[in-house]
């Protein structure tokens, strides 16, 4: 594993687009050899998109592995890249909404885009907010350093554990802290709801609601995308959401998950498909990962 941190510390070295072919040529590979994770992407792929053909599935399976092989080949920019080549690379669009964040407790609401690491950075990078957000240390040493050392290496950010709940978190953005919220994977049906995603029932936490509820944060939602030729990555800031949560926490989740449909229609093949998105299901229903017909 250290080898591999070496090796991804001597690409970051490489122009942009070469680095980013030679992830997309990894990505290549990986849908070729990793069959459980091929499997898991394409019984999503049909749960969520059955209009479109096997065929066209299986080129947005292809492409989610090339994007996801390129993003992770590309975290040795922004964990050792220096700012000056950062800031080139990051486009932040509209604008960072600085009158939200100085108003009071603020949830950046990042769903599991391949390129989730580069929200919080494009934030820190433009401003003087540090953040804070849920981190599960890795089973590696090795590669839980580099990630803890590449998270933090402009500001300090405060890592908060999934198991003490939700009060760490209610007090860190209390203290100034933006909150990065990651709403959309499967977690169990404790402290969540079955919401529908692209129509089908999905457990989904209900956090990003409940803690907008208790501490009046405003919701930004917040997505990285690639530039188109390689030039680097798009990080989106979208208008906070008005009048939310309201008094119905199962809609508020539900207007959530709409929200993240709609943005992965844009960009389907950044969405990150090799997660077991409905693992959990309702009462009577069956397993969709049951059957191995790959």
């Amino acid at each position: 594993m250290k080898a591999l941190i070496g090796l991804m510390w001597l690409l970051h070295w490489l122009p942009l687009p070469i680095l980013g072919r030679l992830g997309e040529g990894l990505g290549w590979l990986l849908y070729i050899y990793m069959r459980p994770r091929r499997r898991i992407t394409l019984i999503n792929l049909r749960l969520c998109f059955p209009e479109k053909t096997e065929q066209e599935r299986r080129v947005i399976a292809r492409r989610h592995f090339q994007a996801y092989a390129r993003s992770a080949l590309e975290r040795g920019i922004l964990w050792w890249a220096p700012e000056s080549r950062l800031k080139r690379l990051i486009q932040v669009e509209p604008r960072i909404p600085f009158e939200t964040l100085d108003r009071g407790p603020t949830i950046l609401l990042c769903p599991h885009f391949v390129c989730l690491e580069i929200p919080g950075i494009a934030l820190v990078l433009n401003s003087n907010y540090s953040v804070c957000t849920i981190y599960s240390r890795q089973k590696n040493q090795i590669v839980d350093d580099a990630i803890l050392k590449g998270r933090s290496r402009f500001r300090p950010v405060t890592l908060l554990s999934r198991e003490k709940g939700v009060k760490p978190i209610i007090r860190a953005m209390r203290d100034g802290l933006p909150f990065i919220m990651l709403p959309d994977m499967d977690f169990g049906i404790r402290d969540a709801e079955f919401v529908p995603f692209f129509g089908v029932p999905a457990a989904t936490l209900t956090a990003t609601a409940r803690i907008a509820a208790a501490t009046g944060a405003s919701v930004v939602p917040v997505i990285t995308t690639f530039l188109p030729g390689y030039r680097g990555w798009k990080t989106t800031f979208y208008p906070a959401w008005n009048d939310y949560p309201g008094d119905d926490i199962a809609a508020a989740t539900r207007r959530m998950n709409e929200f993240i449909e709609a943005r992965v229609r844009e960009h389907p093949a950044e969405y990150f498909w090799a997660h077991k998105r409905f693992k959990t299901r309702p009462p009577g229903e069956p397993d969709v990962y049951g059957r191995k017909d790959n």
